[in-house]
């Protein structure tokens, strides 16, 4: 039986960063990003809600960092989530703050 991804029991990325992406993203902008997953920052870019705080945890995140999490709009997820690499030097550092171990680079 193949083991699940570890991003699937982890989230600390979604419970770590700001996410900033283009308005075009947005679904008010024919983007797939939800209209109410989104705040304004300015005319060109946007934030996923929850996640400009001292301690961010994204809106979109179900689940417990480190026990069961996932994106709860995956596929309509903006692009830096896209992009964000697990088992990358940002992933590592994030897990570990989380208190979970180190993932192997080049896992996506």
């Amino acid at each position: 039986m193949a083991h699940p991804h570890p991003c699937l029991s982890c989230g600390a990325c979604c419970a770590s960063f700001r996410v900033d992406f283009s308005i075009y993203e947005s679904e008010d902008n024919g983007g797939r990003v939800p209209r109410g997953l989104v705040d304004e920052v300015n005319d060109f870019t946007c934030r996923m809600r929850g996640t400009d705080y001292a301690r961010p945890r994204c809106a979109a995140l179900t689940g417990t960092v480190g026990e069961r999490a996932a994106c709860g709009i995956y596929e309509w997820r903006p692009s830096p989530c896209r992009e964000f690499a697990a088992g990358s030097d940002a992933c590592n550092r994030v897990r570990l703050r989380h208190g979970l171990p180190a993932l192997e680079s080049g896992l996506l």
